[in-house]
């Protein structure tokens, strides 16, 4: 599809916004981005897989939008003279407030008035930027969405938020993680233009609390396949709530639509039980703390606890029974809740599984690729139909095709710095002979923010150098949880073109492949292995320790070796060794 927008291709934007016939339509001129083209496309695939709108007992669409094209934003750099605050090396919060004090151009004032004039539900405002999802750069993550409550009764306070979020998106343009990420790809800042989507919030209102039952994203290549699962039978992962649980690297159920009914390889239930999601994330429809510079200025994160009042764990929780250390599906007993939406992949009383392997089977083939899908589900709490899929995205994921045949005997090599059977990733590297490493005689979870920090600088030198390294920690590398691992984000470690998580006990969560950490890493082509503590293979900590030192932190060590390593990984095994010479 041509992303420049030509008259007529889509419905000019209605002021009736939810009376509307058009639930996609843009205001103003110039290019949609990325995201909007991807959902424009969605939109396609859907009128002609669900030409009913219906699929399964299953409401199948795209959330209402309207798409502000990148000539709004244009006009509001050029008439307020942002490009020199927004190049210039100043923190966040600087250009986002000088956003924020800019004139809208005074031309769209009154369509966004009467848009949120006509609607009462929460909003999100999400990035679409000329080069976001592209397919060699993805830029998920990477700016900025807001959500908005949008419930108050003035119509001027409504719009004032809706305004604020918008200018903040804009704003996200010129971020500091922003700018390093082009940085990376080696493309002008300055050529960054930014179309901005503004889109209904697929969920429902709980008290003080708006949130979709269920959250989702679908990826038809599956890099850590388990059991009798393999990588073409796709992944899914599920989040009670909003789907920034999913996308922040957050603990969520794993699946694959082939075997819906398997449970991941977990040693035992109550292992599972403390490997389950028990937070979830929602839009706050009350009182929240006036800070229009924090992207999660109306969002809220509540327990299972919380989730139980609002009734909506029927048909997304089984029971713990801890004298016989089983789960019984659904929540008709008391006892510890965990998240398995078991009744909806094991009793299929909410048809999930059949929807989400039509979906990908038909935005597969009409892309001619592997594809990605976020999405979001409201149910009937008690019977569970009819209900609501909301599909949020779709954009092609990107896999090795390149055959590396990695034996079993090259794990075992004494020359094994790391080897695992648990690797994303396919190819074959000898160039890289820098390794930075988390020490493990002072790593500590509380200290990872610190350690995101440090590595952030070490990336920073070794960028500056042109020296691609191996980068090895504890736990999940991107989370936005610093007690899952360390919470850095993809610019901070841009310069790794390999990466290594050890699991510990207490830091023992599969890769979050739903999340946009893990997209750009795919496409990227960063190789990623993982070493879990009780497996058979293990990091030569000793070997490392040995090695002198380029550099030495608190927390970090630089080693800079004589000869490159070795690395190889076997894409179609899942298997992977980085041998030392």
């Amino acid at each position: 599809m041509s992303r420049k927008l030509e008259r007529g291709m889509y419905p000019q934007f209605d002021r009736k916004f939810f009376d509307s016939d058009e639930d996609f339509t843009v205001l103003g001129g110039g290019e949609l981005g990325g995201k909007a083209l991807g959902l424009a496309s969605a939109k396609q695939i859907l009128e002609q897989a669900c030409p009913t709108g219906d699929h399964a007992g299953v409401q199948i669409s795209i959330p209402r939008l309207t798409v502000l094209g990148a000539s709004v934003f244009e006009q509001f750099m050029g008439q307020n003279d942002l490009y020199e605050v927004a190049l210039a090396d100043l923190p966040d919060e600087r250009i986002a407030h000088a956003f924020l004090k800019a004139e809208l151009p005074p031309v769209f004032v009154g369509d966004l008035r009467a848009l949120i004039a006509a609607a009462h539900t929460p909003l999100a405002v999400r990035s679409s930027s000329l080069l976001e999802d592209a397919l060699q750069h993805p830029f998920a993550g990477v700016y900025a969405t807001k959500m908005i409550p949008n419930n108050e009764a003035s119509v001027g306070n409504r719009f004032k938020k809706l305004v604020e979020a918008v200018k903040f998106v804009w704003a996200s343009t010129f971020f500091k993680d922003a700018k390093a990420y082009m940085r990376t790809i080696e493309h002008p800042i300055e050529e960054e233009r930014m179309a901005v989507i503004i889109q209904e919030v697929l969920g429902e209102r709980f008290g003080e609390r708006f949130y979709p039952i269920v959250s989702g994203v679908i990826r038809t290549h599956n890099y850590y396949p388990t059991g009798h699962a393999e990588a073409e039978d796709g992944v899914v992962n599920l989040a009670l709530g909003l789907g920034k649980t999913i996308v922040d690297g957050g603990v969520t159920w794993t699946y694959c639509p082939r075997y819906p009914r398997h449970r991941p390889p977990f040693g035992s239930t109550r292992e599972l039980l403390k490997n389950t999601q028990t937070n979830f994330w929602a839009v706050s429809m009350g009182t929240a703390t006036y800070d229009p510079v924090n992207e999660a200025e109306y969002l809220v994160q509540s327990g299972l606890d919380v989730a139980e009042w609002d009734d909506v764990l029927r048909f997304t929780a089984s029971t713990y029974d801890a004298e016989s250390d089983r789960l019984t599906i659904g929540t008709g007993v008391p006892g510890a809740r965990a998240l398995t939406f078991s009744r909806m992949l094991e009793l299929s009383d909410v048809p999930i599984n059949d929807v989400v392997e039509h979906l990908a089977t038909r935005c597969k083939d009409a892309l001619q690729a592997d594809v990605e899908i976020e999405f979001a589900l409201t149910l009937d709490r008690r019977s569970g139909l009819p209900a609501r899929f909301g599909f949020l995205q779709v954009r092609p994921m990107m896999v090795a095709r390149e055959s590396v045949r990695v034996d079993g005997d090259e794990l075992t090599s004494s020359h094994a710095l790391v080897a695992s059977e648990t690797v994303l990733g396919n190819g074959e590297n000898n160039q890289i002979a820098d390794v930075v490493y988390v020490k493990p005689s002072t790593f500590e979870a509380k200290y990872t923010q610190q350690i995101a920090t440090e590595v952030e600088r070490q990336n920073r030198e070794l960028r500056s150098q042109n020296r691609p390294y191996v980068l090895i920690g504890f736990g999940r590398w991107g989370s936005s949880d610093p007690w899952l691992g360390i919470p850095a984000t993809w610019p901070q470690i841009s310069g790794a073109r390999v990466i290594v998580e050890a699991t510990l006990p207490e830091m023992n969560v599969d890769a979050s492949q739903g999340s946009h950490f893990f997209h750009n890493m795919i496409s990227f082509q960063v190789q990623y292995f993982t070493v879990r503590h009780s497996g058979e293979y293990a990091i030569a900590w000793d070997w490392l320790d040995r090695q002198p030192a380029s550099s030495e932190t608190q927390f970090l060590r630089h080693v800079r070796l004589t000869a490159p390593l070795e690395i190889r990984v076997d894409g179609r095994h899942g298997r992977g060794v980085i041998l030392h010479r």
